[in-house]
């Protein structure tokens, strides 16, 4: 193996893996160095993504909604199934099939382009060198021409919440229960809690969430959040805002968990606990003190608006960087760097990344809230339709939630979009892509939109911005 190489990165997660096959893409000589040890005991590209994260839950959730379709949407269509019965131990051997398939999939994606992977715990020396330790203690120096970090992150571990891997788990163990809890507890009401928390409840477990701070989903639409709530609450899920834990105990096959809230201190009891209270950047021992790579005070690596670090030639991007900790905005940042490592010119718009919560229903948005947009002082108009009005919602029994558009006043340039509802996820992607071209919402109230589809949904919250929704009363 050659240890001289134009480009080398560090990690080979969502942003790692794109980079550095788009680097190679542009004919720069790439090695990629990844440390991840699958639950197979063998290598594995993909990082926390593919292997622990975005694959794994979104396969889970696809399988508890059909769990909850069959009990709670069917009969309402004319079917009935008796005796179902759900074998959660096929469940994760699909799940974990899938993600096998990818991270094969991504080696062959190596293979082809001519990116060498490199096995092994890559750390940054002085002078654009590598180190690299392999799994048995060995250790090698590459040497590159420029050096992409992007080793992504890692659960936030809580101090009155320690995790066993058994009792006390954190979003990978909540990934790999083998049964399905009584209860089960999950601390903090995010993203991947709410995520794992609807798995769960769908399979059976009742399922208690305790958030610390007192708003659900603070950085959602405020319109959107509330509505969020009172359908997962309507769902079942116990969720209690303002509760902070203070601690937890063990006693038998039962784990005791302490919060305080408004009105005092609380103890629940569950069968399983979930520590879901953010994550942090895998900076730790990623450089050697010479090298005097700049972190800031959280330890994710200062770089600029192109990812470049205080080391000239040296780049991080994706979770390492802080921002929107979203595999997309990783794998764009990648990309971004690998041209203009190549000479090109690289750019990324932060004002169009895509957010999705993949639960039922799904919650996306791109651009400004409405909270955000007055906070600011900026004029704008809104537009809004309900799902409980599009035929197609209705057929599939997801007529609940909404679309919601805000447009400049002036110039009438959408400014946010916001869907709480059906295939929130794949609805957005028209949204980033009208405020990607700096459509405005008649643009987009002019676009015709086939029927019936989900998609007039958002032709109608454009076509509301100026009062003129054809299927909701304008007021």
């Amino acid at each position: 193996m050659a240890n001289s190489y134009d480009v080398v990165v560090i990690g080979a997660g969502p942003a790692g893996y794109v980079a550095a096959i788009r680097c190679a893409q542009l004919g720069l000589s790439t090695a990629c160095v990844e440390e991840w040890i699958n639950q197979m005991g063998e290598p594995a590209l993909g990082g926390t993504c593919l292997n622990v994260g975005c694959i794994p839950s979104k396969t889970l959730l696809e399988s508890s909604e059909h769990v909850h379709r069959l009990h709670d949407v069917f009969p309402n269509h004319g079917i009935s199934v008796k005796g179902l019965k759900v074998d959660i131990k096929q469940m994760q051997a699909r799940k974990d099939d899938i993600v096998g398939q990818l991270t094969g999939g991504i080696a062959a994606l190596f293979k082809a382009n001519g990116v060498v992977w490199v096995k092994g715990r890559g750390r940054l020396l002085a002078n654009k060198q590598v180190e690299v330790t392999d799994h048995n203690g060995k250790t090698d120096t590459l040497q590159a021409g420029d050096i992409i970090l992007a080793t992504g992150s890692r659960p936030v571990e809580l101090d009155a919440a320690r995790t066993d891997g058994d009792m006390i788990v954190d979003s990978t163990g909540g990934l790999n229960f083998t049964e399905v809890p009584k209860r089960l507890g999950i601390i903090g009401a995010g993203v991947i809690g709410l995520e794992l928390g609807s798995v769960w409840k769908r399979l059976g477990s009742e399922v208690v969430m305790l958030e610390a701070v007192d708003q659900f989903l603070a950085p959602v639409d405020e319109q959107v959040s509330k509505e969020a709530l009172r359908q997962f609450k309507k769902q079942g899920l116990d969720i209690r805002l303002g509760a902070r834990v203070t601690g937890t105990s063990k006693g038998g096959k039962l784990v005791t968990v302490n919060y305080k809230d408004k009105d005092g201190d609380h103890a629940i009891r569950v069968d399983k606990l979930m520590v879901c209270v953010g994550r942090r950047p895998c900076t730790d021992n990623l450089a050697a003190l010479e090298a005097d790579l700049l972190l800031d005070e959280r330890g994710f690596v200062h770089v600029d608006h192109q990812c470049r670090t205080n080391l000239p030639g040296v780049y991080a991007v994706g979770d390492v960087v802080g921002g929107p900790m979203l595999a997309h905005k990783g794998s764009e940042e990648g990309i971004m760097v690998a041209e203009i490592i190549a000479g090109e010119h690289g750019a990324m718009n932060y004002d169009t990344i895509p957010w999705v919560i993949y639960t039922n229903p799904e919650i996306a948005w791109v651009g400004k809230t409405e909270q955000a947009l007055k906070t600011e002082g900026i004029d704008y108009r809104v537009g809004s339709f309900p799902f409980a009005a599009n035929g197609r919602a209705k057929a599939m029994d997801g007529a609940v939630g909404m679309v919601k558009l805000m447009a400049d006043a002036r110039t009438d340039a959408i400014l946010g979009a916001h869907i709480i509802g059906p295939m929130a996820s794949e609805l957005i992607q028209e949204l980033v892509l009208a405020m990607e071209f700096g459509a405005s919402s008649e643009d987009l109230a002019r676009t015709i939109h086939g029927h019936p589809t989900l998609y007039e949904a958002v032709h109608e919250a454009a076509l509301a911005v100026e009062g003129m929704a054809i299927h909701k009363i304008n007021k």
